[in-house]
């Protein structure tokens, strides 16, 4: 099992047939305060298999900040079916959506375990937007 890749975009979606569509992939959030909820985040996965693991496999999501600590936690499952004959290998897609809290500017990651195995992790920045650091900066207390 891997994961063939994961992303945090706008928008994404699986129609009936499987087919992924994903828009406005990104790795840093601008925001105009702290504290701040970034609003439906959409996490992609696509995950990969040989035949033989068709079936249910267990996925734990994590959203950690730059110290470690756990924002958001989140597990589900996802199932691979059988594929039609001759085809040696299994995919399936998945889009998880979360109202994300960001407590202050910095580092955070989205770590991926699959089977009860650390994946891959997607890392996000989040920091203050131009505009709101130039308030900051001039306007008198």
């Amino acid at each position: 099992m891997k994961i063939d890749f994961a992303v945090v975009c706008d928008y994404a979606l699986i129609d009936r047939y499987g087919k992924l569509s994903v828009l406005g992939i990104f790795h840093h959030i601008w925001v105009s305060q702290f504290p701040t909820v970034h609003p439906r985040l959409h996490l992609v996965l696509r995950l990969r298999g040989a035949r033989t693991e068709i079936g249910e496999h267990k996925v734990q999501i994590k959203l950690i900040d730059a110290d470690g600590r756990e924002i958001i936690t989140g597990d589900g499952e996802v199932s691979f079916s059988e594929p039609p004959a001759g085809v040696l290998e299994v995919e399936a897609g998945a889009v998880l959506v979360f109202d994300v809290p960001f407590e202050n500017a910095g580092k955070y990651q989205f770590e991926i375990e699959v089977d009860a195995a650390v994946r891959t992790a997607v890392p996000i920045t989040v920091s203050l937007g131009p505009r709101s650091q130039s308030r900051e900066t001039t306007e008198p207390d």
